[in-house]
């Protein structure tokens, strides 16, 4: 198996990006002796270092920016993984809907979805988010009821391809009922561009999440989220840089490892790009 997954550097090179955040959030409390909380006035802008204690600084109120980081990675994956789940969730079941029964079924659904297509996905959240209260449950919730359209879309497609083969007749000649038909027989063959929808819906979820906390309309301070460290370091950028090169390269390396393991996945589930 591990000779195999060799064979696809995207996918490794994805997985040690994501499984490094992975550890850093389960960890965090055992990484740092620090809270994120933790005000120490008497260590107010301290530079990165190792002499101090403080290998990636402090911010203004003297909290140290790794630890900050670490749990704020904890935000970053419960958002991105929850709304993606969610997302996912309602996407299997519209678009297995719609590619199942077809008909009216297929087009109120259909039109539904380019209803929903024809507004950027991220004014829309701004829109939906500013008459909710920021916290990180309306967000998740906002994110992944906004974002289920085009794995609606990715399921109609396969059930369409799939209804039309000959073990899905012979189901139906066996009086095998719809519920089973769809969700036991046809979406497990469904699945695979589903995963690489959702594993690159994750990366797109945690720079939603970042951008909504450094407008100041998502997870509010004093929670940590990577978002809102950015934004605490935009007041001190000129005299403390540390402020804002951490967590933006965190985000960076995140979102890259997230699409990175989605190609991977694509290149091994998809059997047109097996040599």
């Amino acid at each position: 198996m591990l000779t195999r997954l060799t064979k696809y550097p995207l996918f490794l090179l994805g997985s040690l990006l994501v499984g490094s955040v992975v550890v850093l959030a389960l960890l965090a409390p055992y990484l740092t002796p620090y809270t994120p909380a933790g005000i120490n006035l008497d260590a107010v802008l301290l530079p990165p270092s190792l002499t101090n204690g403080h290998l990636f600084g402090t911010d203004a109120l003297g909290r140290d920016v790794f630890t900050r980081m670490a749990y704020g990675a904890r935000i970053s994956l419960l958002v991105g993984i929850v709304a993606v789940g969610i997302a996912t969730v309602l996407g299997i079941i519209f678009g297995a809907l719609a590619g199942f029964y077809g008909g009216w079924i297929d087009r109120v659904v259909m039109r539904f979805v380019d209803i929903m297509l024809c507004f950027p996905s991220f004014f829309l959240i701004l829109a939906v988010i500013a008459f909710l209260e920021p916290s990180i449950f309306n967000i998740m919730a906002v994110i992944g009821l906004t974002g289920w359209m085009g794995v609606a879309r990715l399921v109609r497609a396969e059930f369409l391809r799939l209804r039309e083969l000959d073990f899905i007749a012979a189901a139906k000649l066996m009086q095998v009922r719809d519920w089973r038909l769809m969700f036991v027989h046809m979406l497990p063959n469904a699945l695979p561009p589903v995963l690489v929808s959702a594993t690159l819906g994750v990366a797109g979820a945690i720079l939603v999440e970042s951008s909504l906390s450094f407008l100041g309309i998502g997870v509010q301070p004093p929670t940590a989220s990577w978002g809102n460290i950015l934004t605490e370091g935009k007041a001190n950028l000129n005299i403390a840089w540390w402020l804002s090169v951490f967590p933006g390269f965190a985000i960076l390396l995140t979102v890259l490892g997230y699409n990175l393991l989605g190609e991977g996945l694509r290149e091994i589930l998809d059997p047109r790009l097996k040599k």
